[in-house]
């Protein structure tokens, strides 16, 4: 508007007000975005400039400004300036004051059988009085004792088969796991190879240690053989890293075929297999695990918190070997110690009464449900992963994955961007999508039906002043 006489407005109508200024002063942006006084990409004058014509304080301004900003009506800058944002003017998709629904935590959803959660609770009371006060209180042997391993091993059986307890060791957490496992094997600046989309934690524990991750790329059905054969002899890494098993986050998930492939790679070029493996049993006829295909070459990760729950804080590692396995505990005692007892008295009587498989099977059922909502809200953008927790969206080419997070929250949905994965800093238009942290089914059928709207929408134009 020229002269900025939108300003002049403004000033009455903060004169008129009788509530918070600086909310009088929102809706005076977003009308006069809406009446085209304000056009997308138009810059404000400085808020000290404002705050003077405008009769007010500096922190009035700011307020203002903030709350727009929240509200997607304004972009600002430290020394740009404030900015209308593209396509702010469009009412349906500015922020209502919502609650955010979050789907980025990959956590498997809350059983719901009334009877099972009383079950839980139950036991959780009782543990005091089925162990020994002092025992749960103390300091705990590295890894785990005898019988906590015997039961992680029976546990794992129908993912590994047969193992000896001694192979096994129990750490809080599989990013604990994945710490003492590379440290304990990986010098700083070697090389680990992994998927060019990979765990963030494996980002997180290579940028601490000052390892360097290699991507190798992916097909339909995941890290490809051809790719990784090349790395390996171009790098000769010391780890490969991989999720054989619903990818975290692309979920693919290798054929028998694919698995034999990599292994004959690993031989050939002596690279060690670091298998993580959150997810196999959570299917009712999981391919074989590479662990159990070639155990004298793959350390074996697994967690509890992607099958059970985050809050038990158990991980284990199935080591191929004495040696291997002296080494890395040594590692997992550097890192932690050892895992609380009153934790590992709880799994452990989970794992025996059988309340632990009960709860697999009742999250099993659930994110089987979730999936049959995924299907009948958005079957034309999704393979069928079920029961996976997690999905991968690919986006229409008109959307960066930043762009559409950052979108989508206004609307009221929380999603994970590509780029979070990314090993090279070059990631696809797509996000991932965490199907079991929506609280029950009628709230991802709402939040799935928002993020179809929220993925059909088209921004009508772009930055027109910026040359």
């Amino acid at each position: 508007m020229a002269g900025e006489a939108y300003l002049d407005e403004w000033k009455a109508a903060l004169s008129r007000a009788t509530g918070a200024l600086y909310l009088v002063m929102v809706e005076c942006i977003a009308h006069a975005i809406r009446k085209g006084d304000l056009q997308e990409g138009e810059r404000l004058p400085p808020q000290r400039e404002m705050a003077a014509r405008l009769g007010t304080n500096l922190s009035t301004v700011t307020r203002a400004i903030g709350e727009a900003q929240k509200r997607g009506l304004l972009d600002a800058t430290v020394g740009r300036g404030t900015f209308v944002r593209i396509n702010a003017g469009d009412g349906s998709w500015r922020q209502t004051g919502a609650s955010v629904i979050d789907l980025t935590m990959n956590s498997p959803p809350l059983p719901r059988d009334p009877s099972l959660q009383a079950m839980i609770q139950g036991e959780i009371a009782s543990i005091f009085r089925h162990q020994d006060v002092q025992s749960l209180m103390s300091y705990r042997v590295t890894g785990g004792t005898q019988q906590d391993r015997q039961l992680g091993i029976n546990w794992l059986a129908p993912v590994l088969g047969r193992r000896r307890a001694g192979e096994l060791l129990i750490v809080p957490g599989a990013q604990v796991a994945l710490s003492a496992i590379m440290s304990s094997l990986v010098r700083p600046g070697e090389a680990i190879v992994t998927d060019y989309l990979t765990y963030p934690g494996m980002r997180s524990i290579a940028a601490q240690f000052g390892y360097v991750l290699l991507g190798v790329d992916h097909d339909e059905e995941g890290m490809n053989p051809e790719a990784l054969e090349e790395l390996c002899a171009q790098h000769r890494p010391r780890d490969l890293y991989c999720t054989p098993t619903l990818h975290n986050p692309t979920t693919a998930t290798w054929s028998v075929a694919r698995r034999e492939a990599i292994l004959g790679i690993a031989r050939r070029y002596q690279v060690q297999i670091v298998e993580d493996d959150p997810y196999s049993l959570l299917l009712k006829a999981p391919p074989p695990t590479l662990a159990m295909l070639d155990p004298t070459r793959v350390i074996y990760v697994a967690t509890l918190s992607k099958v059970l729950s985050p809050g038990l804080r158990t991980a284990y590692i199935v080591l191929p070997g004495a040696e291997m396995t002296r080494r890395i505990t040594s590692g997992v005692r550097a890192i932690c110690q050892a895992k609380a007892g009153l934790l590992d008295a709880l799994v452990s009587r989970w794992i025996e009464t059988g309340i632990a498989q009960q709860c697999l099977r009742s999250i099993r059922e659930e994110l089987t449900q979730r999936h049959h909502v995924l299907r009948q809200v958005m079957s034309d953008h999704f393979h069928d992963r079920s029961p996976s927790p997690h999905v991968w969206l690919p986006l229409p080419e008109w959307w960066t994955s930043a762009d559409f997070v950052a979108f989508a929250r206004r609307q009221g949905l929380a999603l994970v961007p590509g780029s979070v994965f990314a090993v090279t800093g070059h990631a696809p238009p797509a996000v991932r999508i965490a199907l079991g942290s929506a609280p029950d089914l009628s709230g991802l059928r709402d939040s799935l039906i928002n993020l179809r709207s929220v993925l059909d929408y088209r921004p009508a134009s772009g930055f027109s002043d910026i040359v």
